[in-house]
């Protein structure tokens, strides 16, 4: 599929609100403007990623390409975890312990993508709409069952699924029409609006968006799916708003970033939780908060550069080339 700058411009945007939400994460307390930021970009961003994972996943099914996700995702899934448990360990956290199919924080990205292209398997071959229905239903339903959880990533894949899905059919036509100037225009009021809406209205659970508890844990066991599916609503519109404005024309090396999306999101959890064990940083002001910003897209800068890459492309991808032809370089 030849490269398409929109695509890379958004999975810039996304990952660097990716790195951005974590640094957040742990100076929201006490902060309402900080909280309302925070709740807004979860909205959006995981359902977005989770949406363009699937639109690159045209080609899934081939004969052998198991094999080969497998090798992609499922073997730099096991060399991380024991990394992050390892890393955990020194920092003195005490979640350092878990299972190896309990995946650290971050990673359960990486086995929920392996899980989505085998449900494409199935789904595949259900007519377009029939599939995005029930796989809207299952993400609706596995809320109701306390023991899926974290483990296997088993409720993030279910929940998330949909919008793989429906990245999955949606074509480079059909996803570019966001760049319509009606669509633009509404998108302002509704992003404005939904962040006018998180500012007043009471404390929101942010589990609602993280996806990984049940309807108990979020104090809502009976109309849990009700909620879900609100959620699943609000996901979509806001997507929808966020990529009306991700420019189409190249950007340059900003755009070339773009490729590099999976470095920054399996490297940057180490920084993250160095500072957060530090306890580096808060936000008391607007200055601040631009700071907390500008270190973020400094942190995407970074592991996306080639001497990052070069020293763990065999960790992450399972080779050598960077290391190689540098070597030949010299």
């Amino acid at each position: 599929m030849k490269r398409n700058a929109f695509f890379d411009n958004a999975r810039v945007l996304l990952i660097f609100l990716v790195v951005f939400g974590h640094m957040l994460q742990p100076l929201i307390d006490g902060s309402r403007g900080l909280h309302t930021l925070y709740i807004w970009i979860y909205t959006f961003h995981m359902p977005a990623f989770v949406l363009l994972s699937g639109f690159f996943a045209k080609g899934s099914g081939d004969k052998g390409y198991i094999m080969k996700l497998a090798k992609k995702l499922l073997l730099p899934y096991f060399i991380f975890q024991v990394l992050y448990t390892l890393f955990y360990f020194l920092l003195g956290k005490e979640s350092w312990q878990t299972g190896l199919f309990d995946p650290q924080w971050s990673l359960w990205f990486l086995f929920s993508l392996f899980s989505w292209h085998l449900l494409l398997i199935l789904f595949r071959k259900m007519p377009v709409g029939l599939g995005i229905v029930l796989s809207v239903v299952i993400g609706l339903i596995v809320g109701y069952f306390d023991d899926i959880g974290h483990t296997f990533s088993l409720s993030r894949t279910f929940v998330f699924f949909p919008f793989f899905l429906i990245g999955f059919w949606l074509t480079e036509k059909q996803i570019l029409q966001v760049k319509r100037k009606s669509v633009k225009a509404t998108s302002l009021v509704i992003m404005v609006g939904l962040a006018a809406a998180l500012y007043y209205a009471p404390d929101f659970n942010s589990g609602w968006l993280l996806a990984s508890k049940s309807y108990i844990d979020l104090g809502m066991e009976d109309y849990g799916g009700l909620a879900r599916l609100f959620v699943y609503i609000t996901a979509a519109i806001m997507v929808t708003s966020i990529l009306a404005w991700v420019p189409t024309k190249s950007l340059g090396w900003v755009t070339s970033l773009g490729g590099r999306t999976l470095y920054v999101y399996l490297l940057h959890g180490f920084l993250i939780q160095f500072f957060r064990q530090a306890d580096l940083f808060e936000v008391n002001n607007i200055v601040e908060l631009l700071g907390i910003a500008g270190l973020s897209a400094s942190i995407v800068i970074v592991l996306s550069s080639r001497p990052i890459l070069g020293i763990w492309q065999p960790f992450i991808e399972g080779k050598a080339t960077i290391i190689k032809n540098t070597l030949r370089e010299i």
